[in-house]
C-alpha cells in the first residue's frame, strides 16, 4: 500500500530543514556582480575570508526575465547544457566564469573538488534559475547563480532567503537617490542595504591593512555588531580601531567604561587594536573623518523595522552613501 503523499511532503520539509541546519553551520558570503570591475572587488575579499575551511561563496549575476531570450529561437535544453559548459553567451554567464576563474587562480577549492548542478523553473522565463555547485575537498564550496527575477534587488533579496548569509557584497554605486526619489527610485545598493536582513558590505576597493574602524555608541547592540565587524577584520588580516562617538557630556563617563572593557576584551581575545577614541559632535562626520583613511568602516543599524530605514534612513546608512571606503553594515 502506497504512503499517503503527506507522509512524502514531511519527507522534502525534512530534507530542507538539514540543508537549513548545514548551511547554518558555515560561514556563507553571498557576492553580488554586474560585469562591472569594482563588483569583483568584493569577491576577491570574499576570498580571504573564506580561507576557513567552513566557509561558501555564492556568486550571483541576476538577469531579468527572459532577458536575452526573447528572440532567436534559442532551445532552453541547448542553452543550459551550454550554460554548464560556459560556451553560450547568455546575459551573466561570461561574468560567472570570470568570477570563478578567480577563485580557481587562488586555489580556493584546492586540487580536487566534486562538481553538482541545480536547476529552477521560473515562470515566464524559459531557462530559468540555474546554479553550479563545486564542493572541495578542503571543505569550502562555490556555487555559481544564474538567477531570474523581475529585478536585480528582487533576485538579491530572495536569493538571500534561500540562504542563509553571513555576508551580502556588493561593488559601490555611484550615485545614490536622494529625498522623495529614494522610495521611488533607489539604486540596487541603496535597496539591498535598505531592505536586507543581513550584513551587507559596499567594497571601494582592496583592504591593505589600513585596518577597520568600529564605530560605535556604546548601546549593547552596537558594541555587539562590532565586535562581529572585528571577526571580519581578523580574517581579512587588518588590525581594528575603536571609535566612540556622543553628541552631548551626558553619559560621557558610563560610556567610557563601557568602550574600555570592550577594548580591553578584543585584546584577551587576540584581537589587534591599534587605537581607541572617544569623539563629541555629530557621528556620521566624525565617523567619515576618521574611517575614510581606514581600509573600511564597521557600522551597524538600530533594532528598527526594514521598513522604516528604507523610509526614515539611519547613521549607517549615510555613512554607507558618502564614504569613500569600503562600509561594511553589520546587522
Amino acid at each position: 500500500m502506497r504512503k499517503p503523499a503527506l507522509n512524502i511532503k514531511t519527507k522534502f520539509q525534512m530534507e530542507l530543514e538539514q540543508q537549513l541546519a548545514q548551511r547554518q553551520s558555515r560561514f556563507r558570503i553571498l557576492v553580488c556582480i554586474n560585469g562591472e570591475d569594482s563588483s569583483y572587488e568584493g569577491l576577491k575579499l570574499a576570498a580571504r575570508i573564506g580561507e576557513k575551511e567552513d566557509s561558501d561563496i555564492v556568486l550571483l549575476y541576476v538577469r531579468r526575465i527572459d532577458q536575452g531570450l526573447n528572440t532567436g529561437g534559442l532551445q532552453v535544453r541547448v542553452a543550459r547544457r551550454n550554460l554548464l559548459d560556459w560556451g553560450l553567451e547568455l546575459p551573466g554567464i561570461k561574468y560567472l566564469k570570470r568570477g570563478f576563474d578567480m577563485l580557481m587562480e587562488q586555489k580556493f577549492l584546492g586540487d580536487e573538488w566534486d562538481e553538482h548542478i541545480g536547476h529552477t523553473d521560473v515562470f515566464g522565463d524559459p531557462l530559468g534559475d540555474n546554479k553550479v555547485e563545486y564542493c572541495g575537498k578542503n571543505g569550502r564550496r562555490i556555487i555559481l547563480k544564474l538567477k531570474t527575477a523581475s529585478d536585480v534587488p528582487a533576485g538579491i533579496l530572495h536569493q538571500y532567503e534561500l540562504g542563509p548569509y553571513n555576508i551580502v557584497m556588493m561593488g559601490p554605486h555611484i550615485q545614490w537617490t536622494m529625498n522623495w526619489r529614494a522610495i521611488f527610485m533607489p539604486n540596487t545598493v541603496q535597496k539591498i542595504a535598505s531592505l536586507a536582513p543581513a550584513s551587507v558590505m559596499t567594497v571601494r576597493g582592496p583592504c591593505e591593512g589600513k585596518g577597520f574602524l568600529l564605530s560605535t555608541d556604546g548601546s549593547d547592540h552596537s558594541l555587539l555588531a562590532k565586535r562581529q565587524g572585528a571577526v571580519v577584520a581578523r580574517a581579512l588580516g587588518e588590525p581594528v580601531r575603536i571609535l566612540a562617538t556622543a553628541d552631548e557630556n551626558r553619559g560621557l563617563d558610563e560610556l567610557e567604561k563601557k568602550i574600555h572593557t570592550f577594548c580591553k576584551g578584543l585584546k584577551s581575545d587576540g584581537f589587534q587594536v591599534d587605537d581607541c577614541n572617544m569623539v563629541l559632535g555629530d557621528a556620521t562626520r566624525s565617523t567619515l573623518e576618521a574611517g575614510n583613511s581606514c581600509s573600511a568602516i564597521v557600522v551597524s543599524d538600530r533594532q528598527t523595522s526594514r521598513l522604516r530605514r528604507f523610509f526614515t534612513g539611519s547613521i549607517a546608512f549615510d555613512i554607507m552613501r558618502l564614504s569613500t571606503t569600503s562600509v561594511l553594515n553589520i546587522r
